[in-house]
């Protein structure tokens, strides 16, 4: 039968054999969801298996619905375009408010929810690609983009770690964390070199200006605000601005922490080029215990992981290839097969070749 037909828990009877005369898959093997993206990814045309499951029960193949497939492509194609549209809106909305900001205004806590909830809709309903926002991002607008992105960013991350309302108190503390730096002078915004150790001392004081910025606002919580304080501490007692540690670190905090992170090291600045995210996570996951909260940081690529299936990459060493397993043990290393060939590289074995970029076009 066809692999779009198999189902988790129907058991191969034959191994199944790709084009270099390997077998993909032993015989005996219970299917996972992961064995039916491998095969879909190595145009696998027909597969033996058991009458029965493993459970026991009688198996009952999947119909094949290539039409229904194509046309939901379509549609999250169309939910692509408008949610680019809203994103693009919301980074010009924001540019807006912040310069109003720097000129002396105050915060207008309604505006800012009239302008993010739209894109919150999107996390609601829609599983948000993370891969995406990185990609919208410009040299010249980079910290407009940044603050709109790991809003979405944060705000999805608390939906996926279980929270049922708070999710969107994190994701608008994390557009308000860096409304403190209209408080300090603009040639940071305008800077084409890396900052001098005295322009970074200046730019630790962000986290306390915008605390002072939000702090007699009555509808940003209470942990809204400490989100917005301490988005830059870290579990170790390195960050800023006291150092705090730990468990004196907010839980909201924590996940802006890693949102801010990934999006700043992926994105492409005026003085740095952007990285790729699975070389950033690799980067990240090295300090899984000393700066981030690991539960957090760990989610977080779970939920990345968890868009890499089938996805178009390109590697270091120029050739494209699709991932076709995701090990959770190393998650910032891939199965992936090249496009040109059939043949497998499993990254984790190959230290010295990682994927460069992910290729969505």
């Amino acid at each position: 039968m066809h692999p779009q037909q198999l189902i988790p828990g129907c058991i191969v009877t034959k191994p199944i054999i790709g084009k270099t005369k390997h077998p993909i898959i032993d015989k005996n093997t219970v299917i996972t969801e992961e064995h039916i993206h491998v095969l879909k990814h190595f145009n696998i045309d027909s597969v033996e298996v058991s009458e029965k499951l493993a459970s026991g029960s009688l198996f009952t193949p999947e119909k094949v619905i290539d039409a229904e497939h194509d046309s939901r492509n379509n549609v999250q194609g169309n939910s692509r375009d408008s949610f680019e549209t809203l994103y693009l809106n919301a980074v010009s909305g924001y540019k807006a408010m912040f310069q109003k900001w720097q000129g002396g205004s105050s915060i207008d806590i309604y505006q800012v929810r009239k302008l993010m909830m739209p894109l919150f809709d999107y996390v609601k309903n829609i599983n948000l690609d993370l891969f995406l926002l990185h990609k919208f991002a410009s040299k010249e607008d980079y910290f407009y983009h940044h603050g709109v992105s790991i809003a979405l960013l944060s705000a999805h991350l608390a939906k996926k770690l279980g929270y049922q309302k708070d999710w969107v108190q994190v994701g608008l503390a994390a557009i308000l964390a860096d409304c403190g730096m209209a408080k300090l002078s603009e040639n940071w915004l305008m800077k084409e070199s890396r900052l001098t150790i005295a322009e970074y001392e200046e730019i630790k004081k962000h986290p306390t200006l915008s605390y002072r910025m939000v702090e007699d606002i009555p509808y940003v919580t209470k942990e809204m605000k400490l989100a917005i304080l301490q988005h830059h501490e870290r579990i170790d007692g390195s960050g800023y601005p006291i150092g705090a540690k730990d468990e004196k670190i907010h839980p909201f905090a924590k996940i802006i922490a890693v949102s801010d992170t990934y999006h700043a090291m992926t994105s492409e600045r005026v003085y740095r080029r952007k990285q790729s995210p699975f070389k950033v996570m690799e980067e990240m996951l090295k300090l899984k215990y000393q700066k981030f909260d690991y539960s957090v940081l760990q989610k977080f690529i779970d939920t990345l992981m968890n868009y890499t299936i089938g996805t178009r990459v390109m590697l270091s060493t120029g050739k494209e290839a699709y991932v076709i397993f995701v090990d959770s043990n190393q998650p910032t290393r891939p199965m992936v097969r090249l496009m040109d060939s059939d043949e497998i590289i499993k990254l984790d074995e190959k230290q010295a070749i990682f994927i460069e970029n992910i290729i969505t076009e």
